[in-house]
């Protein structure tokens, strides 16, 4: 296997687009289907929901909805499935383009690796387009053991796809557990991405990544350093 060769290997939600794009795409969709079933105005429902996503109310966005508009308690199952299995309207942002064609243009291989129900994920995948920036799309709960991340074989089954060592292949998600300990575990090279979301606290990723335009430049420096790190 060349040693030139090295990847990129992404988490999916909040670290190649803002997950709270897909939240408010489900908010969308419930308020729609409200809308259809109760005559209430969509635009109300959906501020209903928006509102209620911020805050002390977040996670109990469908509750508040249904209390507030004194609706049954009972629709609560059905708009959770509405929420959940929703066709996403949501758009990759142009950095996040970018400087994925730059990574490909400088030979980079590519590839996703998510958590998650298959069918929410690819749904999102096909929402955002992904399918010309990269090489592989692994969703990690139909991989392997199917314990899905941070398990390393799943990992480990993403550098087999992408042909790349281990050792060449960059990490880049915002979980610490399921992202920066799997890819520690795997014997890669962990970035937290904090693009999106401002985690606190201490990482046990080899750098932390405030700007994706950062990528390009951060990604080839950590692959340099490992590959003297091997030589020495």
């Amino acid at each position: 296997m060349p040693r030139e060769v090295r990847a990129v290997v992404f988490d999916l939600d909040d670290t190649l687009y803002p997950y709270r794009r897909f939240r408010l795409s489900g908010l969308a969709a419930v308020a729609a289907h409200l809308a259809d079933r109760t005559g209430l105005s969509e635009r109300l429902l959906f501020t209903t929901l928006a509102h209620a996503s911020r805050g002390a109310t977040a996670g109990g966005e469908l509750q508040e909805c249904l209390e507030r508009h004194g609706l049954p308690s009972a629709w609560l199952p059905e708009l959770i499935d509405h929420l959940r299995y929703h066709r996403p309207h949501l758009r990759l942002p142009r950095t996040t383009a970018r400087v994925l064609r730059e990574l490909r243009a400088s030979g980079w291989r590519l590839g996703v690796l998510t958590n998650g129900p298959r069918t929410i994920q690819r749904a999102k995948v096909e929402a955002l387009g992904l399918a010309p920036f990269v090489d592989v799309v692994g969703y990690a709960s139909a991989i392997g053991t199917g314990r899905g991340k941070p398990d390393p074989d799943c990992f480990a089954w993403m550098a087999r796809q992408l042909s790349v060592p281990a050792a060449r292949t960059v990490v880049v998600g915002d979980s610490e557990v399921c992202d920066i300990e799997g890819a520690r575990a795997a014997g890669m090279l962990p970035v937290r991405c904090r693009v999106w979301e401002r985690h606190p606290g201490h990482t046990a990723a080899r750098a932390d990544l405030q700007r994706f335009s950062d990528l390009p430049a951060l990604a080839a420096a950590l692959v340099e350093e490992a590959s003297k790190r091997h030589a020495a």
